[in-house]
């Protein structure tokens, strides 16, 4: 591999350590990531009809 998705796969993890729990930073990006889309599927509305149906 070349270029810089090698260059940023060639670098050790960072985890970040509270007691018994340890996360690596990626991970925990992704996971924050996927609770944001997660709220906004269950929160946002969908899109209304303008006509009423009676």
């Amino acid at each position: 591999m070349t270029g810089w998705i090698s260059d940023f796969m060639n670098h050790p993890a960072t985890y970040l350590k509270s007691g018994w729990l340890q996360i690596s930073v990626s991970n925990l990006i992704v996971i924050i990531l996927m609770l944001t889309i997660f709220a906004l599927a269950v929160f946002v509305p969908f899109p209304k009809d303008k006509e009423d149906h009676k």
